[in-house]
């Protein structure tokens, strides 16, 4: 079942609320965020992956996600906060003056499966997974769509990202994976916003 179709207006504010909790307590050197089961409903515990986004002033200032389909989304979520407020290798970990100031959004991912042909990949509608050798990276669809790239563009910024050439997409190889996610965040306005 899609994430869109499982995760309420409710579990995306319960999610919302609860990630920048567990920032919050981590940067600060709280304990760690703790979720009482009656809280939890059916979508809430569903398996699914899932991605947090920090921006800053609209910049991004952190992303990690954790690809894991065996464990409840908000655990996920949960672990995936906390690492791309601190862990994020691109970034400084967050301060906490800085908390006020920014935003976050979450993807729910569905599992991904092979990409059987290039020209089967939607850029707009795909995120896209490149694995070759010791080198993989991600993108999620959202970051195509932003920017309004093709698919050819997703394809050579993702192998970039991996530090491969941007044509090893096509090299034979090269393992390509596709899945589809559902994207909602923190606006401006405090109220919470989703999209696919």
């Amino acid at each position: 079942m899609k994430a869109s179709g499982v995760l309420t207006h409710e579990d995306q504010q319960k999610l919302l609320r609860w990630a920048r909790l567990a920032i919050e307590r981590a940067v600060e050197g709280g304990s760690e965020m703790e979720v009482a089961r009656a809280e939890l409903s059916e979508g809430l515990l569903a398996p699914h992956g899932a991605f947090v986004t920090i921006k800053k002033q609209g910049d991004l200032r952190g992303c990690i996600g954790k690809m894991d389909f065996e464990h409840p989304v908000w655990e996920n979520v949960l672990t995936a906060a906390v690492a791309s407020a601190l862990e994020d290798p691109r970034f400084s970990p967050l301060q906490p003056d800085e908390l006020a100031e920014v935003r976050l959004e979450i993807s729910v991912l569905e599992p991904p499966h092979q990409l059987a042909r290039h020209e089967l990949f939607d850029a707009q509608r795909h995120g896209i997974i490149v694995e070759k050798g010791m080198h993989h990276a991600l993108l999620l669809p959202k970051v195509a769509q932003e920017y309004g790239w093709g698919a050819e563009k997703t394809l050579e910024t993702v192998c970039v990202k991996a530090g491969l050439a941007p044509t090893a997409w096509r090299d034979a190889d090269a393992r390509l994976q596709v899945f589809e996610a559902f994207d909602f965040g923190e606006p401006e306005d405090g109220a919470v916003s989703g999209k696919i």
